[in-house]
Order: structure tokens, then sequence, then C-alpha cells
């Protein structure tokens, strides 16, 4: 058995943008940066569920490069330093391309380790039996298979795919027959009454050396852009990075290998890929209703409702979802929630920006929240972390107004500093260049205006 300490690396893809769980995850900040349940978000949940089984400090997050400090400051929340953890794609190429990179990041560190791969947006309710099959893991990648985790299937669900199984192996492990592809409702059932299929959790373990055997057997020519790019040193480009296949690791490895084995396992896992399969993890009141945020329910059960900031009251409600943001509210029948994926696709194809991004946007001076935007002004409010700067804004075409609420901060403006404490303001011409400081160790919270020129 191998010290699971020293020779184990937990990999977290944390690539997704949770489209099915629109409007509180978006591209900007995806689900797995939110705090669905509990005070944790769900890549903090990933990180801490692996204690003491896996040492957090050899944790690997892949993600893109516009959710690097985001990323960061949730580890950094829990106690983690960030440094040397975080593997930033320059584009996303799907799970294949991401799981690669990360072996060649831990083997310039180490001749080999066994590699446990986790979805950073998934839950697990039972974490005293999830160690024990990542324990059963990690002997049978030790000994060279593939590892996938199968899920034990409740009932005939039609949004995963399923993994069927073969032969016995050792620590309750079967020899994987074939992976399928999502099915329908019928197909479903059948595999549920076979009782020899799994859903696919999209978690593995196995060898950095022999993973990337198999790559070289079935995937030489992403193998060799991977290297090309990797050893060559310095920032990839995001254009060289694009030209990599979009593929995942199961179309590229797992339903080609002759290694593969999947572990059994029942420990209430859920890959939180709708508000409906939320609405199933969460515990329940006596109304069946699953209720976050201020809310009023009047004669309304089996329903799913959230609220970030306003009141939201429900008056006979059945089997229903309502999700409120401070920009918009998503309303569905809860068993087709998942449609909301079709929303979001023509929000982008109209150029809408709540695709995209909150009113919130997080950045790595601290996070600005749009109170109004009109043509003719727009009103923010920053919060500005200890020690960091907003970097230098250029004039342009608005004069701005600034007033601090909370602490102090410095502004550097036409080559001269001023600082300001709480209720002071200060105004700018259009055609100054300003930059703000937080010197303090508290955070500092304003009031920006602009007003465009007219």
């Amino acid at each position: 058995m191998p010290d699971l300490k020293k020779e184990v690396y937990a990999v977290l893809l944390a690539g997704g943008t949770g489209t099915r769980l629109w409007p509180v995850s978006r591209a900007l900040y995806p689900k797995q940066l939110v705090k669905f349940i509990g005070d944790d978000s769900l890549v903090q949940s990933t990180i801490k569920r692996l204690d003491p089984v896996l040492d957090t400090e050899k944790v690997k997050v892949v993600c893109g490069e516009r959710h690097f400090h985001e990323i960061a400051r949730h580890m950094e929340d829990i106690g983690l330093r960030p440094e040397g953890k975080i593997i930033c794609e320059p584009v996303g190429r799907n799970t294949a391309p991401a799981i690669l990179l990360a072996v060649f990041h831990i083997l310039k560190a180490t001749r080999d380790a066994i590699l446990c791969v986790f979805p950073a947006d998934h839950v697990i309710a039972d974490v005293d039996r999830f160690h024990e099959r990542l324990k059963a893991a990690v002997r049978l990648a030790d000994r060279g298979d593939v590892v996938t985790f199968g899920i034990q299937p409740g009932y005939p669900e039609t949004g995963y795919g399923y993994v069927e199984a073969g032969a016995e192996l050792s620590d309750g492990a079967l020899a994987v027959k074939r992976f399928v592809e999502k099915p329908d409702q019928p197909t479903a059932q059948n595999y549920i009454d076979a009782g020899n299929f799994f859903w696919n959790s999209g978690m593995f373990a196995f060898r950095a050396s022999v993973i990337l055997e198999e790559f070289r057997i079935y995937q030489p020519d992403l193998l060799q852009k991977m290297d090309a790019l990797f050893t060559r040193g310095g920032a990839m480009a995001p254009e060289e990075y694009a030209q990599l296949p979009d593929i995942s690791i199961d179309y590229a490895i797992m339903e080609k290998t002759t290694k593969g084995a999947v572990l059994p396992s029942d420990f209430g896992w859920s890959d939180i890929g709708s508000w409906k399969s939320l609405y199933d993890f969460l515990p329940k009141d006596a109304d069946h209703n699953v209720i976050d945020g201020d809310v009023i329910a009047q004669n309304t059960r089996d329903c799913f409702i959230m609220g970030r900031e306003r009141l939201i009251a429900t008056n006979h409600l059945r089997n229903m979802v309502v999700v409120e943001t401070p920009d918009s509210i998503f309303v569905s029948d809860i068993d087709r929630s998942r449609d909301v994926k079709n929303i979001v696709a023509r929000l982008k194809e109209q150029g809408r920006k709540e695709y995209h991004r909150h009113r919130t946007v997080f950045s790595p001076w601290g996070k600005s929240t749009v109170l109004e935007h009109r043509d003719d002004c727009k009103i923010e409010k920053l919060v500005i972390y200890a020690g960091a700067s907003v970097p230098m804004e250029d004039g342009g075409p608005a004069s701005r107004n600034l007033l601090v609420l909370k602490g102090r901060v410095r502004i550097d403006v036409r080559g001269r500093s001023q600082r300001l404490g709480a209720g002071e303001s200060a105004a700018f011409r259009q055609d100054d260049a300003v930059s703000i400081a937080n010197p303090g160790d508290q955070p500092a919270y304003l009031i920006r205006v602009q007003i465009e020129k007219t």
C-alpha cells in the first residue's frame, strides 16, 4: 500500500461553467465557486473531504485563467496556500487535456505518483464511506489499474452515462466491460434491472506512468502536442492550446483501455448537474420544499426556492423551481429544470451579459457590484482587499466620484496622493488617470459614481 500522504496527488477539475444552474452559476462565476450547501463553496468542500486520507498540500486544481484568483482566494479561506497548487489552462479543452496537463506538472516534481481525479463541483453525503472507497481506489491504482468510481444507481437516471461491469477484481472492484452514453428511460430501467451498471461519476484513480502510457497508445497526437507545449516552457499561448483536441477522458482513454476497473461506490454522490439534482440532494421541510433565503411559501409543496436579495412569496405552487439573483429570476417545472441551458444559449446568442456575469464581479484586488447602470450614469460598490490596488484607470468619457464607506484608501492621480477615510469623498476630472489602493489590513468599502459625458 503506498504512503497516501507522500505518493498520492488529488487533481481537481474546475473548468466547467454549470449552465444548468443558471442564474446562480455563470461563466465568470461557475458553480464550483458557489456556496450552495453550507458555508463552503463546492471547490472548498471537495478539498476538505480529502482530509485526512490524502495530503491537501498535494492538491492540484486545474482551472481557466479567468478563475485563477478566485480559486486561490477560496483555497486561502480554508487555510490552504494556493502557491504551486493551481494549474491554469489558457482555454478549456475538456477533461482529457486537463488531466494530461496535470500529469505533466506532477511528473515534473516526482518520478511517479498516483493521481485521484475529482470534479471540483460534485457533492458527497457520506464522507466516511467515501474515504473507504478512496483507499481502495488507491490500492487498485497502485497495482496498475485505471480506476473509475461507479455510483450505485438508485433510479433510472437519463442524465448520466453508465459503466457496465464484468468480472470481479480485488478490493471489490469489477472489470470495465464498456462505457455507455446517456440512455433513454426504458434503457436506463434495463440497466437498473441488470444490476451490473453504474453511473459514471467522472472520478478516477491511476498511476501517472500508467495513464501516460495509455495516452501514448490511444491518444498519441494529443500526447505529442501537449509534450511540445509543456517542455517548451513559459506561458502556453491560447491559440496553440486551442489546437489540442476537445475530448473527454472517457472518449480518449476510458472507453479504450484494457486496464479499466470500476469501483462500486455508494456514498451519497451527486454531480449537482441541475436544480432538480440539488433539490434531490438537500434535506426537505415538512412540505417537501427546499427553501433558502427570504421566502414566504404558502400552500407550496415539492419546490426548490432560493432567494439572494429580495423577498420571494409563493402561493399554490407544486413541483417548481424559483431562483432569484439581483439581475435575473428563473422559474421552471422542477423536472425540466435542466432545460435552462437552452435559455443560457439564447442569452449568449443575444449578447446578454446575464449569461456571462453577475452584477458582482470578482477581481484579484477585490470585487465590484453594479448598483445602477443607465446611459448617463453608473454606480458601483467596490470592496478592495487589504493591501490590494485597483489598476490605474484612464480618464475616458466619464467623470468620477468616490465615497469611502468603511476603511481607508490612498488615491493616486496626476502624480499626487491623497488619503480618504470613512465618510470622505473625492471627485476627478474626465481626463484623470486614477489608481485606488488599500494600505490597511482590513477590506475597504467605497461607492464609485461615473457620469458619462453628454
